[in-house]
C-alpha cells in the first residue's frame, strides 16, 4: 500500500532551493557594496580649507593638493596621504643680546608670522625639511631670525631705535631689514614664508641702562640750557623792544600834550584880548574875580584894605562907560 505525501510538503520542497538562492544573492550584493564603499574610502581624498595634501606613491610625493574639495587617489599601499597645514602661525625669539652700532649692548626679542605657502614645491621643501613638524619648523625659523638680529643691529645707532623724537626713531626700517634678511633664506631651506617680523620688546642689560640713562640726562640737560639761555635771549629783546617803544610813546604823548597846552594858551590869550577889548571894565571885574575865588577859600580868614586890588571891586561902584558916540 502506498503512502500518499501532502501537496503543502511538496510546494515547500519546491521552493526551498529558490529561497535560498535568493538569500545567497543579497548576500552578495551587500558584500560587493561594502567592498566598494571601502575602496571608495580608500581612494577619496578630502582636502579642507587652510590645509594641503601630499599624495605619496610608494613614499615619494607625486601630487600636492591645495583647493579644498574631494579629490581621488589610488587606496593603499600603493598611495598615501599626507596633511600639511597652511594656517597663519606666530613665534618668538625670546631676548637675544645683540650690540648696536654705536658699542652698545641691547636686548631685543622679535616676533614672526610665518606659514606655508600654497605652493606645491614649498610644500614638498617643508616635507623634506621638517618632516611636517611645525615646533621643529618655529624652531629652526627662531635660530634664523636670531642670528639675523645680530647683523640687522649692527647697522643702526641705539638712538635709531629708542628716542623721544619721533622723527629720528628707525623701528620701521630695522623690522624692514630683518624680515628682508630671513625671508629669501627660509623660504628656500624650509619652504616657509615669513608674514611679518616685528620687534616685540627692547630692553638694556643694567650696565647699558646705566650708561644710557646718564648720557640722555646729559643731552636733556644740555638742550635745557640752550632753550633756557634762548628763552631769556628772547625775553631781554622783548623788554628792550618794549621801553623802547614805551619812550618813544610817552616822549610822542609829551610832544603832543605841548603842542596843545601851547594852542589852548594861545586860544585863551585871544579869548582875553577880545574880551578887553569889547568891555576893558567888565574883563577887569572879571579877572578880579576870578583872582579873589582862587585866594579866598571857605575857611580862609583875611585881613586887607578893601581900596586895594583886587578886593577894590568888592566896595568900589562901577565905573560909569562914556556913551559912544555917532562914527564919523
Amino acid at each position: 500500500m502506498t503512502d500518499l505525501v501532502p501537496e503543502d510538503q511538496i510546494a515547500a520542497t519546491l521552493t526551498a532551493p529558490v529561497a535560498s538562492r535568493s538569500g545567497m544573492v543579497m548576500r552578495l550584493l551587500l558584500a560587493a557594496i561594502v567592498v566598494m564603499a571601502a575602496v571608495l574610502a580608500g581612494t577619496a581624498v578630502m582636502v579642507g580649507a587652510g590645509q594641503a595634501v601630499v599624495v605619496s606613491q610608494f613614499g615619494a610625493p607625486i601630487r600636492v593638493l591645495t583647493e579644498p574639495g574631494l579629490a581621488w587617489k589610488l587606496p593603499a599601499p600603493v598611495q598615501d596621504t599626507t596633511i600639511v597645514d597652511l594656517r597663519l602661525r606666530t613665534t618668538s625669539t625670546g631676548l637675544n643680546d645683540v650690540g648696536t652700532r654705536d658699542g652698545l649692548r641691547i636686548l631685543v626679542q622679535a616676533y614672526v608670522a610665518w606659514q606655508v605657502p600654497a605652493d606645491p614645491d614649498a610644500i614638498r621643501q617643508f616635507l623634506r625639511a621638517v618632516h611636517n613638524d611645525p615646533d621643529e619648523a618655529a624652531r629652526q625659523l627662531r635660530s634664523f631670525v636670531g642670528s639675523a638680529l645680530q647683523v640687522t643691529a649692527s647697522s643702526f645707532d641705539f638712538a635709531d631705535l629708542v628716542n623721544t623724537n619721533p622723527a629720528r626713531l628707525q623701528l620701521a626700517e630695522f623690522e624692514r631689514r630683518l624680515q628682508t634678511q630671513v625671508e629669501a633664506q627660509v623660504l628656500k631651506a624650509y619652504g616657509i614664508q615669513l608674514r611679518q617680523t616685528g620687534i616685540e620688546m627692547l630692553s638694556l642689560p643694567d650696565s647699558s641702562l646705566t650708561a644710557t640713562v646718564s648720557r640722555m640726562r646729559s643731552e636733556r640737560e644740555t638742550v635745557a640750557a640752550e632753550r633756557t639761555a634762548e628763552g631769556r635771549r628772547a625775553a631781554a629783546e622783548v623788554r628792550s623792544n618794549a621801553e623802547r617803544d614805551g619812550r618813544i610813546v610817552v616822549a610822542q604823548a609829551h610832544t603832543e600834550a605841548a603842542d596843545i597846552e601851547a594852542q589852548a594858551r594861545r586860544e585863551a590869550a585871544s579869548i582875553r584880548t577880545r574880551a578887553y577889548l569889547t568891555d576893558p571894565q567888565l574883563y577887569t571885574l572879571m579877572r578880579s574875580l576870578d583872582t579873589l575865588g582862587q585866594i579866598v577859600g571857605p575857611s580862609t580868614r583875611l585881613v586887607l584894605r578893601s581900596d586895594a586890588a583886587p578886593f577894590s571891586a568888592l566896595v568900589e561902584p562901577p565905573i560909569a562907560q562914556p556913551t559912544p558916540g555917532p562914527r564919523p
